[in-house]
């Protein structure tokens, strides 16, 4: 109850208590007619007040425990509906409700079918079932709330159900009903304003989780197909030389030629295999190495690489496929014409957050191409890798997180990603 309400009944309660007492006295002991007329008088003016002062005070009442109920509902919601809409996260949505609520049952459904169902019948109103209520239907139909107030109108088939009255509010994604929102009651007496407005306030909420829920899957599976994509890329330049260099050797070094197939092979299994999830460090940078075994039988001493990654980074769980490409546009982009090129990995830790760093001497990137190179679908290949790489950074790490390119003219690249780790890994 807010301060204002309370200091009126306090108020109230005085005034009456003290009226009450003279009117008693009133009664036991005579008094003058008129001081009886003014007690009578002063009890109607103070039920008079009474009333008025709770219709003035009890909307903002019904109004903040309302809002409090839509507000805990909803943040207590959250952890399921993130996962999405089926009948687990729907039926824990449901028992939240139902605790929170003034409801002798909630459900929840999709278009077609009773996710949820928490309360008063839930013996014979299971999850599971098609949906059985005309007025669901039409509320899914038309995008439009429905009151159902009698049993007839709910159309439960079971004898004897005890739920009388409901309310059914359509739950949306971009706009479009994905399912629908349901309160039950045992009396229709119970289907007032202030309970439509309740489960409408409710349903918005909702749907608006469900709908970043949605949002945030669909960003996940696009990272998910554009890794792949990188994945089933094969540069068909790296392909031809590297089977080029392999032939060459067949004739003038065999057994070389014999374990670089042998890499070779291993390097596109895991090149292929399913990698949407975290490796460690150390596995990210033994696929790199294996990638740079074809470039330096490629080039020779025209290419050399060093790693400088201290030891107690190499269990650090990272997204597949983040150095790998960085070190493979090092090669493709910065080689010169003559003279060798030099390529450093190298990485350090401070507190939370953990660094790696890619730099070569190469011929570096043109000024007009440098803030592109990060673009989706820039390039043939340099900016998709690049750009599928911070994404999954900031993905898997949040704010903080990502890749930085620096590439003075003609004086090499330098590629930094950074990852902010969680404070229970920190």
């Amino acid at each position: 109850m807010n301060r204002r309400a309370v200091i009126v009944d306090v108020v109230l309660v005085v005034a009456t208590f003290i009226i009450g007492v003279v009117a008693l006295a009133a009664l036991v002991t005579p008094v003058p007619r008129p001081v009886f007329i003014t007690v009578v008088a002063g009890l109607v003016m103070v039920a008079l007040g009474l009333l008025l002062a709770r219709l003035v005070t009890r909307p903002d009442h019904l109004r903040a425990l309302q809002s409090h109920q839509i507000l805990e509902i909803a943040d207590r919601s959250l952890a399921y509906l993130r996962r999405g809409l089926d009948r687990e996260t729907a039926q824990a949505v449901c028992r939240l409700a139902l605790e929170e609520s003034d409801a002798a049952a909630v459900a929840i459904t999709d278009t077609e079918t009773v996710l949820g169902f928490a309360g008063i019948g839930e013996d014979h109103h299971a999850a599971g079932r098609p949906i059985m209520t005309k007025a669901t239907r039409e509320a899914l139909e038309a995008n439009e709330h429905r009151i159902l107030a009698s049993r007839d109108d709910i159309g439960c088939p079971k004898p004897g159900c005890l739920l009388r009255a409901a309310i059914v509010v359509p739950l949306e994604i971009r706009g479009a009903p994905a399912g629908t929102l349901k309160f039950y009651y045992t009396t229709p007496r119970l289907l007032n304003e202030t309970q439509v407005t309740m489960v409408e306030g409710l349903a918005k909420l909702l749907s608006t989780q469900l709908e970043l829920s949605e949002l945030e899957r669909q960003t996940e599976l696009a990272c998910r197909m554009e890794l792949k994509a990188l994945q089933a890329q094969i540069n068909p330049h790296f392909l031809f030389n590297t089977i080029n260099t392999i032939a060459m050797l067949i004739r003038t070094d065999p057994a070389t030629a014999r374990d670089l197939l042998r890499e070779f092979a291993r390097f596109y299994r895991r090149l292929l295999e399913n990698n949407e999830g975290l490796i460690s460090l150390g596995e990210e940078i033994e696929h790199t190495q294996r990638y740079l075994m074809f470039e330096k039988a490629r080039f020779g001493e025209r290419l050399q690489v060093v790693f400088d990654v201290p030891e107690q980074l190499l269990d650090l769980p990272v997204p597949a496929f983040v150095i790998q490409p960085v070190v493979e546009n090092c090669v493709q982009h910065g080689i010169r014409t003559d003279g060798a090129l030099h390529v450093r990995v190298s990485g350090a830790r401070d507190g939370r957050t953990v660094t790696l760093v890619i730099a070569d001497d190469g011929v570096g990137i043109d000024p007009e191409t440098l803030p592109r190179v990060k673009e989706s679908g820039f390039g043939t290949g340099l900016g998709i890798a690049l750009g599928n790489i911070e994404e999954r950074l900031k993905g898997y790490y949040g704010v903080g997180s990502g890749l930085d390119i620096v590439s003075p003219p003609d004086e090499g690249t330098t590629v930094t990603l950074t990852m902010v780790l969680a404070e229970e890994e920190g």
